[in-house]
């Protein structure tokens, strides 16, 4: 089975987008087996900030699950001074209710933006924890290519998805698909 898409929203100087199972067409059930999120051109209103996620189980408020993650990134400046590809601490969690980093140091000028994509596995179970991965792709004064995986630990489903930028308004276009 292929991709379908559930729920395309737009985020227009957003504090942030949520996707929410039963509200305007929203489907975050058993449906599929795995959910499929696209961003596209997230845009920040201010320099160095950070494009998150966060989820709520079933029933839950407060978009504070409790996460275990780990991330790194791939770098190149455009004046070629520096290149790197390290593991990121700052970025990941062990059993943290945060917000997760999945693309670090946006910058809000007119040729900078994140793009990329979350997958989540599973989230309707209600005996296996939900486990994540998600691949962005940044540019400021330089083009990242960064990664963040792990696993939401709950067994209650997960019925809520909202991103936000770690401070301020943005931006962007973001794309849920179900599949399989």
């Amino acid at each position: 089975m292929g991709l379908t898409l559930i729920k395309a929203l737009t985020a227009s100087s957003s504090s942030s987008l949520d996707f929410v199972d039963g509200t305007s067409d929203v489907v975050m059930d058993n449906t599929y087996n795995e959910y499929q999120f696209y961003f596209v051109n997230m845009h920040p209103a201010t320099d160095s900030v950070w494009l998150t996620f966060q989820a709520n189980a079933a029933s839950a408020s407060g978009f504070n699950e409790t996460m275990t993650t780990t991330y790194f990134r791939a770098y190149h400046y455009e004046n070629d001074s520096a290149t790197a590809l390290e593991y990121q601490a700052s970025s990941d969690q062990a059993q943290g209710t945060a917000y997760q980093c999945i693309a670090r140091n946006v910058n809000s000028g007119a040729d900078e933006c994140a793009a990329g994509e979350l997958h989540l596995f599973n989230p309707s179970s209600t005996v296996y924890v939900k486990h994540f991965h998600a691949r962005t792709s940044g540019n400021a004064a330089y083009e990242m290519d960064t990664f963040a995986a792990g696993y939401i630990n709950t067994t209650s489903a997960i019925t809520e998805i909202s991103f936000k930028v770690a401070s301020g308004n943005f931006d962007g276009v973001i794309k849920m698909y179900g599949m399989g």
